[in-house]
């Protein structure tokens, strides 16, 4: 059967181990029964932008519950607003990133109130906004990571990416540690972030259909996997979308290595001189996204 069958092994993402700590953040001053003093609790993002907006905080994993004092989300995510089932803006707590949506119709300077405040916090590197509420400074569109589509789901009007770091060792990225919403402790693991620690995964393959001894500089995606297996299958499966990947033929025998390239894209910096980042490679129409964050706060971004 090893001369006749192809074996594919693909992780679908890396790993870091979670921080709780900030120095600039409100939640972090709350005394919590469930959280370690000086750390940040679960829905640290939402507890920061209501202190930030003014506006009152409601916990939809409670029943619509207001938030009081020394309280935080049950599980981080939170809906702000005088009236919690007509919010102005929802968090969903998403580990090492979380997704804000600002429900329409959205008061004039808003938005540019929750960017702002966003900018300011010690443990966001990155922001990327939905392309139809303007430009703002320091932040990139949705459509610059291919978020802005046609997909049912809402989409969300602000991705926020937190903070990452490696703890010293050899290989960055195998030991990179990220602030991440969520109701695990620190030191336990999480993913989500734009970290290159969470981007970089593991794929390897064997058979009688792949070259043997062969490393692919070229950028490879688990997209891509389906898209290959498909091919050595003879199967024809309808696209849906655009996101469809590519068939990684360089690593098959008597495959071509394909043309890539390596590009960075980067905001207008803000009123705090804070940019956002984003690094990428493309082979061909295909899009592969490496890091993204403020320079100094993200792992293995270039700048």
């Amino acid at each position: 059967m090893a001369d006749t069958t192809d074996i594919i092994v693909a992780a679908d993402h890396g790993f870091s181990t979670i921080s709780r700590q900030s120095t600039g953040s409100p939640s972090a001053e709350g005394h919590y029964e469930d959280v370690q003093p000086g750390f940040l609790p679960p829905g640290f993002l939402a507890l920061d932008l209501a202190k930030a907006t003014g506006l009152k905080i409601w916990d939809p994993d409670k029943d619509y519950a207001e938030i009081g004092l020394n309280a935080h989300p049950a599980y981080g995510s939170a809906v702000l607003g005088a009236n919690p089932l007509k919010p102005q803006l929802i968090v969903a707590a998403n580990g090492g990133s979380d997704l804000i949506y600002l429900p329409r119709p959205i008061s004039p300077g808003f938005a540019q109130k929750v960017v702002d405040a966003l900018l300011a916090k010690d443990y966001v590197s990155g922001l990327f906004v939905d392309d139809g509420l303007g430009e703002f400074a320091g932040t990139l569109p949705l459509s610059a990571i291919n978020l802005h589509g046609d997909a049912v789901t809402p989409m969300p009007s602000i991705l926020v990416n937190f903070r990452s770091f490696s703890v010293g060792c050899p290989t960055p990225v195998i030991c990179s540690v990220e602030i991440a919403d969520t109701t695990l402790q620190q030191g336990q693991g999480m993913h989500g972030s734009f970290s290159r620690g969470d981007t970089n995964n593991f794929m390897a393959a064997i058979g009688p259909d792949f070259r043997r001894g062969f490393v692919d500089e070229a950028p490879v995606s688990n997209a891509d996997i389906g898209k290959t297996l498909a091919d050595l299958l003879g199967l024809k499966i309808t696209a849906h979308g655009k996101l469809l990947g590519r068939v990684t033929a360089e690593a098959l025998n008597g495959g071509a290595m394909p043309k890539f390239a390596s590009r960075v894209l980067r905001s207008d910096p803000a009123a705090n001189g804070v940019s956002t980042v984003l690094d990428y490679q493309e082979v061909g129409e295909t899009r592969y996204f490496d890091a993204a964050g403020f320079p100094g706060k993200t792992l293995g971004l270039s700048e």
